[in-house]
């Protein structure tokens, strides 16, 4: 299954990660909701929000911060 996050949105294109490496999708092909720091999955032919990875991912990211902060 494909995964991305997305970075950052730039006009028409989400800038999203993908594998390690930065990538353009166009915004319309994915959720109207998707937000930055979002994980996106791949199914069948069509990007979806996937909620538990996106708060995974966040929690991972909130305890790197406070670990560089102690």
């Amino acid at each position: 299954m494909k995964c991305a996050i997305i970075d950052r949105f730039e006009g028409r294109w989400a800038i999203v990660e993908i594998d390690g490496e930065m990538k353009s999708i166009r915004r319309q092909l994915i959720p109207p909701e998707a937000r930055e720091g979002d994980v996106l999955v791949l199914v069948r032919r069509r990007w979806q929000v996937d909620r538990e990875a996106t708060a995974k991912l966040r929690q991972e990211v909130e305890r790197l911060a406070d670990e560089v902060w102690e």
